[in-house]
């Protein structure tokens, strides 16, 4: 198993766990030469707060376990392609690379963070790898939703 397999699973752990407290699957973890600074999963339904996304909580995390927001050097590893308010705060943060579990099935969405990742002028370029565990990442938001259709019905 090569690192990025090794970061993608403790990514998968904070989405089971998420799973389980009935929010929708993302894990995401922050690492800095192969030590973990952060890791978290979406906490939007049990806080009541739409900015309680993984990759938000893990920026939080690991911007005051180092006492900087600039977070240089870092990967962050999530499980799902992430949203434009997401992407944002990775460039904001100079995350300087993204390894992304599985993509969103909204194409439209997932070329607008494409975008915002490739920088510009006043921020630097988010270097993004996709499909790492792509399979595990894409099952358990399946079985998620799958189970939420259930309730429904």
């Amino acid at each position: 198993m090569n690192k990025d397999e090794l970061y993608m699973k403790l990514a998968l752990e904070e989405a089971k766990k998420a799973y389980l407290e009935n929010e929708v699957p993302v894990g995401a973890v922050i690492v800095y030469h192969d030590k973990v600074l952060a890791r978290s999963h979406n906490l939007r339904q049990m806080t009541n707060d739409i900015t309680n996304h993984a990759e938000l909580i893990a920026i939080r995390e690991a911007s005051q376990k180092i006492n900087d927001w600039r977070l240089d050097d870092t990967t962050m590893y999530v499980t799902l392609f992430p949203c434009p308010m997401c992407a944002g705060a990775i460039v904001a943060s100079r995350i300087k690379r993204l390894v992304v579990g599985t993509p969103t099935t909204d194409l439209k969405t997932q070329d607008l963070v494409l975008k915002i990742l490739e920088g510009n002028n006043t921020s630097p370029k988010v270097n993004v790898d996709l499909g790492i565990l792509e399979s595990d990442c894409r099952e358990i938001l399946s079985m998620f939703f799958k189970k939420q259709r259930y309730k429904e019905s």
